[in-house]
């Protein structure tokens, strides 16, 4: 209770402070970066001696192999680097533990380890973090893709099942913008934008913070400010789990893949407009995709991408 009583009274001081000056798009994302930066080097410190953990692989044909890795400092992206250079490009998630987890997420104790692929038998984990991960990617592209004077608010991201043949991010735009429809072109940009993103193949880090790190990252956004709330309630541990792409941090509702580059065919198909809410006109972007391992036929493309562009109106809790 203590602990929730001084992040309500930090959000209202951030909030506060955050009123009295307009930063632009690129100074919000800087100080965002910085910030988790920050985090991350301090998180790193309290490792100043190197420990040694036993990571055993539950792979097949490497079942019961025995890996000796760093405590703290090594992921499950470095376990990968010890095998062949297969596991580096095509592992999407690991499980420690049989917990889902990120691949550039550090190993703090040692532990059980498997790398899933979208190849997998059972791939049912690997899709739910892809689909998060190209909403993910497309929160980022709507946030560059406007001017600096019209301000883009993204909002919680939407969990959707895979089998309602789209991804969503949910977004509130500058009022301003109300009256705007987006044209074929406007959706084609946006797309171009996540295929830049893609290209550079960039890792999606994750860092576990406290509420009080977290409010700090997002003290421009009273939207983000309370989903930090509702998360760190929620979890068992009092924590949250920031994401960062670039210079892009955001909160995510369960592990995202390892990198962009595992995107391969990917476009915006719609942005919904779904009425007034909290926080103005709230807009739902979709889009579709398909990893970098499995690759779709123009005619079967042109049927998805038909099915993609009509609302998504199902969504489920996430379980992490």
């Amino acid at each position: 209770m203590a602990c929730r009583t001084i992040c309500q009274l930090l959000q209202r001081r951030l909030a506060s402070s955050a009123t009295s000056v307009r930063l632009s798009a690129a100074e919000v994302r800087g100080r965002r970066s910085a910030v988790f930066s920050r985090e991350q080097a301090r998180q790193r410190s309290l490792y100043p001696r190197t420990e040694k953990i036993e990571v055993t692989l539950q792979i097949p044909g490497l079942q019961g192999t025995l890996l000796v890795m760093n405590k703290g400092l090594s992921t499950p992206h470095s376990c990968a680097r010890h095998l062949t250079e297969w596991y580096v490009t095509s592992s999407a998630l690991a499980l420690v533990d049989g917990k889902p987890w990120s691949l550039h997420q550090p190993l703090t104790q040692s532990c059980s380890l498997s790398l899933l692929t979208f190849k997998d038998t059972d791939p049912l984990l690997v899709n739910q973090a892809y689909w998060r991960s190209c909403a993910a990617l497309l929160g980022q592209v709507l946030l560059d893709a406007f001017k600096e004077d019209f301000s883009v608010e993204l909002l919680r991201l939407p969990e959707v099942l895979v089998t309602s043949g789209a991804f969503c991010c949910d977004v509130v735009l500058d009022p301003q913008l109300d009256a705007w429809n987006p044209s074929e072109e406007s959706l084609r940009s946006l797309t171009r934008g996540a295929q830049q993103l893609i290209h550079r193949d960039l890792p999606w880090e994750p860092l576990e913070v406290a509420p009080p790190v977290a409010l700090e990252v997002f003290s421009h956004s009273r939207c983000k400010q309370e989903e930090v709330e509702e998360k760190s309630a929620q979890s068992p541990k009092g924590t949250v789990i920031l994401y960062r792409c670039g210079d892009h941090v955001l909160l995510s509702g369960g592990p995202l893949v390892a990198r962009t580059g595992l995107c391969s065919q990917y476009e915006v198909t719609a942005i919904h407009p779904l009425g007034e809410g909290k926080w103005g006109l709230h807009r739902r972007a979709q889009g579709l995709s398909l990893p970098l391992q499995q690759q779709a036929h123009h005619t079967v493309w042109r049927k998805l991408r038909s099915r993609a562009e009509k609302l998504v109106r199902k969504y489920y809790s996430s379980q992490f």
